[in-house]
């Protein structure tokens, strides 16, 4: 069972930046595939960008990328997600997931409880 956990959200205006931290519980989370998603209120779940768990290749969402950037540091047992330029519309809650994949959130059988982004305008 791997638990995980989201820090570094927060407030923050048009144009600026906030860099997202998923922790486990676990020193396994190299084997698997880690995925950030959001939803917004009445919205539903959506994905953002994932991590491989093995090449370590990376996929973002069309609305993300350019600014948005995930990694991952396997030694600390961490991924990231750097948040550069957001914008009103990147304000949801951001979960952290891993699992198997893909760019749906049945890929994932492990959640974070997440953590509230606001850009405000």
């Amino acid at each position: 069972q791997v638990q995980l956990a989201e820090s570094g959200g927060g407030l923050v205006q048009v144009g600026g930046s906030l860099r997202l931290s998923c922790a486990a519980s676990e020193r396994t989370l190299i084997t698997y595939t880690v995925g950030w998603f959001r939803q917004a209120p009445g919205k539903e779940r959506e994905f953002v960008a994932f991590i491989s768990r093995s090449s370590g290749g990376t996929y973002h969402t069309d609305s993300v990328k350019g600014r948005f950037t995930i990694s991952r540091d396997n030694a600390k047992n961490m991924v990231y997600l750097q948040m550069n330029s957001l914008k009103p519309e990147d304000t949801a809650v951001y979960y952290c997931a891993a699992g198997a994949g893909g760019t749906t959130p049945r890929g994932y059988g492990y959640w974070g409880q997440g953590t509230q982004v606001t850009v405000s305008s």
